[in-house]
């Protein structure tokens, strides 16, 4: 049996979505044309009035937004309510350049309380349940995002936000948690301390995983799922479109539904800006329909992934994106090749001779680009009273092999001790690149 938090809306014929996603395109492209200047220009620059846009048909007429747009309106700028009527302020993550900040008005938090419920209900959530909400607090999203979601469903909340892991395993297992929420890397790093720490996994009550903030392939699910007894749910979003909750996994785990009452999403050609079909690889692209203090229209979200219409067992009829597997703009460009993390994180768990650590180290070597791939030896590797150098020669071959045959260009592999790999409480950092090092 399925859960539903809105059944109403997650299982609405299509033909209805389209009508109601067309009614909410044409209010919001009306709502930022007379609201936001800068989205006031663009439309005028192409000759764009709003009564031009008269259902999602129309959608493509209209122009990108991108990350440098909330940067160069910062703080305020695409901001369509008044600040009075704002109630919640949060920023990106950003590493470079100011911040994006995002605003809320009252409507807005209850939308993304309500799609975040959606997600965890999904996750088998409920009324009774007890969700640890290991995201951060700060002015990222993931934390109070998840905390909204869990107490709409009706669950006890355990706000430990991220950090000093031990405390959050006594948590784990004095408090009963049933469901807990965090970055996949994180949860790995759990499963880690749970191992050292002697603790039997099957006496938590732990049941299941909502993990997003990050990309992470198939295979890190399932080594989460084994290390940890529970089920690994994926939850998708970005702080410019509300936040945790934009889409979602259902049991099935056969792609992350998008919550398309509230979000329109399209997957375009990332050099054209093209439309491209269902089942197509491309950029993910996202319109913001309801929401008032920040409606984003097509949002270049750069992530790089593929969309699925087709209807899923579980009853659901929103569009489901599959994960995305990399990014446009960290895509590493190896001697001419597009390499992706995740591509590699993908060989390394499925090959299985090595913890799931890793970090890759890019730098520039006689003006030719090189690649090294550092990752931790598994207890196998270490169990001898003596390394096995033979063994751990025959595994660095065996992972340089698969790695050429599946990205195309050589890469050096070093097998590094356990522990080396810094760990981390949020966002994994997975990239050295020395070539930007000037």
């Amino acid at each position: 049996m399925y859960n539903y938090y809105n059944k109403t809306y997650e299982c609405m014929p299509r033909e209805s979505l389209a009508r109601l996603q067309g009614e909410r395109l044409c209010a919001v492209v009306e709502r930022v044309y007379a609201n936001v200047p800068h989205y006031r220009a663009k439309m005028d620059a192409i000759g764009l009035k709003p009564g031009d846009v008269k259902g999602i048909g129309d959608l493509s007429k209209l122009p990108f937004t991108y990350k440098a747009d909330l940067r160069d309106t910062y703080p305020y700028g695409l901001f369509a309510a008044l600040m009075e009527d704002i109630v919640r302020i949060h920023a990106s993550s950003g590493t470079t350049g100011k911040q994006t900040v995002v605003g809320y008005t009252v409507a807005d938090i209850d939308v993304w309380s309500e799609i975040v419920a959606r997600s965890l209900t999904a996750a088998g959530l409920t009324k009774g349940g007890i969700m640890q909400v290991s995201y951060g607090y700060g002015l990222f999203t993931g934390g109070l995002g998840a905390h909204y979601g869990a107490e709409r469903v009706g669950a006890s909340v355990i706000h430990t936000s991220s950090g000093n892991t031990e405390r959050q395993i006594q948590m784990l297992t004095d408090l009963g948690t049933t469901h807990i929420a965090c970055t996949p890397s994180y949860a790995l790093y759990i499963a880690e301390t749970i191992e050292k720490m002697g603790i039997d996994k099957n006496t938590l009550k732990l049941r299941a995983g909502i993990f997003g903030a990050e990309p992470w392939t198939e295979n890190m699910r399932r080594e989460i799922e084994k290390r940890l007894n529970i089920k690994a749910y994926d939850i998708y979003g970005l702080s410019e479109i509300m936040g945790p909750g934009v889409s979602y996994d259902c049991e099935e785990q056969a792609g992350l539904h998008v919550n398309e009452d509230h979000f329109i999403a399209e997957i375009i050609d990332p050099d054209t800006g093209e439309p491209l079909p269902y089942g197509t690889c491309g950029e993910l692209v996202f319109t913001t329909v309801t929401k008032e203090g920040l409606p984003i229209i097509r949002y270049r979200t750069r992530d790089v992934t593929s969309l699925n219409a087709e209807p899923c067992a579980c009853g659901r009829t929103f569009v489901r994106m599959n994960k995305p597997h990399g990014r446009t703009d960290d895509m590493l460009i190896i001697r001419g090749v597009n390499v992706f993390p995740s591509q590699i994180e993908d060989v390394l768990l499925k090959l299985g001779d090595t913890s799931p650590h890793y970090m890759l180290i890019v730098d520039r070597e006689d003006n030719l680009d090189s690649l090294e791939v550092q990752v931790e030896m598994n207890d196998v590797l270490l169990s001898g009273a003596e390394i096995d150098i033979g063994g751990i020669e025959k595994v660095v071959k065996k992972i340089a092999s698969k790695l050429l045959s599946t990205l195309g260009v050589a890469a050096k592999v070093t097998l590094v001790p356990q522990g080396s790999i810094p760990r981390s409480e949020g966002k994994a950092v997975r990239v050295t690149d020395r070539r930007r090092l000037v």
